[in-house]
C-alpha cells in the first residue's frame, strides 16, 4: 500500500505517465470536460476536495513548466489566482478568456474535477521535465 503522496490510484498513475508538454486540467465542480478527455472525478460534495487541496497534492508529484488561467479570475476569484501564483513562483503562465481555456482543455491528457464551488477555479498545467 502506498503511504505518501497521492493515494488515488488512477490519478497517481496518470501523473506518473505524463510526458514533457502534456497538459492537465484541474477544474471546479462546474467546469465542462470535453469528450475524449479522461476524467479523474474527485468531487465528493460541495467544497470537498477544494481546488487548493487538489493543486497542492498534484504539485508535489508533477513538474510544471507553464500554466494557463482564465482572465475572469482577476475579477471573479483573485484569491485563488494569487494562490496559484504563490504555488508556482517563477513559472511562466498566460491568461486567456474562459472560453479559450475551455477550448484548450480539449488537449488535456486528463482533467481532475474537484468539489470547488467558487467561480473560475480552473487551471491547465503543462508538464515539464525534472532534468
Amino acid at each position: 500500500m502506498k503511504k505518501t503522496g497521492i493515494l488515488n490510484a488512477n490519478l497517481s498513475y496518470l501523473i506518473a505517465a505524463l510526458g514533457h508538454k502534456d497538459l492537465v486540467m484541474i477544474g471546479d465542480a462546474g467546469m465542462p470536460i470535453p469528450a475524449g478527455v479522461e476524467i479523474v472525478d474527485l468531487a465528493l460534495m460541495k467544497g470537498v476536495p477544494t481546488f487548493k487541496q487538489t493543486l497542492e497534492a498534484v504539485l508535489k508529484e508533477m513538474e510544471v513548466e507553464y500554466y494557463f488561467l482564465a482572465d475572469e479570475m482577476d475579477e471573479k476569484n483573485p484569491v485563488l489566482k494569487d494562490f496559484v501564483g504563490e504555488k508556482l513562483p517563477g513559472i511562466e503562465h498566460e491568461s486567456m478568456p474562459h472560453d479559450a481555456l475551455k477550448q484548450l482543455s480539449a488537449q488535456a491528457k486528463f482533467a481532475i474535477r474537484t468539489g470547488e464551488f467558487s467561480p473560475y477555479a480552473n487551471v491547465i498545467l503543462r508538464a515539464g521535465v525534472v532534468f
